[in-house]
């Protein structure tokens, strides 16, 4: 089996995917470039990618819309590249499941240290059981549906979840009973790209407390296990 890591340059600049193409390669990397979102999804059937560096200014489908599409179809890491500096973009690009972030003009080398060490952090997450995956998943009251995306009381009423709320819950669902620190969660959700966002992970907790807990002042499904993280406090089994 090929052991070097695959990497994948999106970016409608030509110059720009062929410097990174020729940097990377030097350091060991195997490297494919794609232009765009067409070329990106013929690559990733065809090749087993194991991280995806993604320019979010493109033509067409942007870098957001593509990071949103992967973080619902594949798994692999996913970096973003930049030229806006505003705060907003990096904080949706980490709410939608991006791992970490780049603002051009940027040094090839930091870019290459941003890659090794999220294929560090990927190969240390724990081992999912991978039923969240495989269908519909029954805990307490509710039936969650992972391809739609809704969680369904025992009523029949379908609730949506946002993206960011849908992998959160799947972490949790993967991994019952086990305690799961904020960084765990951020590894296993959308990545760690700075300290800044650490406490984010709280705030998603809160937003999904408040759909799936009967008193969310006093949650009893998503246990607060204090200086350790958060565990889901219920039995799950696959429908």
């Amino acid at each position: 089996m090929e052991s070097t890591p695959h990497i994948l340059v999106v970016d409608d600049h030509r110059d720009i995917r062929d410097l990174l193409a020729k940097y990377l390669g030097k350091h060991g990397l195997r490297v494919t470039a794609a232009e765009g979102g067409a070329a990106m999804r013929r690559v990733l059937k065809t090749s087993a990618i194991d991280l995806v560096v993604l320019d979010i200014m493109m033509p067409g489908e942007d870098g957001l819309s593509l990071c949103r599409h992967l973080r619902e179809t594949t798994g692999q890491p996913v970096i973003l590249l930049t030229a806006m500096a505003e705060e907003t973009d990096r904080v949706i690009g980490l709410e939608i499941g991006a791992d970490d972030y780049l603002t051009k003009p940027f040094n090839p080398r930091e870019l290459l240290a941003r890659i090794k060490a999220v294929l560090r952090r990927a190969q240390s997450l724990p081992r999912t059981s991978g039923a969240a995956a495989k269908g519909r998943i029954r805990f307490d009251r509710w039936t969650f549906d992972p391809n739609r995306r809704e969680l369904i009381d025992t009523q029949g009423t379908a609730i949506p979840l946002s993206t960011a709320e849908a992998r959160l819950l799947s972490t949790f669902l993967d991994h019952p009973g086990m305690v799961l620190s904020r960084d765990q969660l951020l590894d296993l959700t959308q990545g760690r790209a700075a300290k800044v966002f650490d406490r984010s992970i709280d705030n998603q907790v809160s937003r999904l407390r408040r759909k799936i807990e009967a008193d969310p002042k006093n949650p009893a499904l998503i246990q607060t296990v204090w200086g350790g993280g958060y565990r889901l406090g219920a039995e799950v089994a696959r429908t």
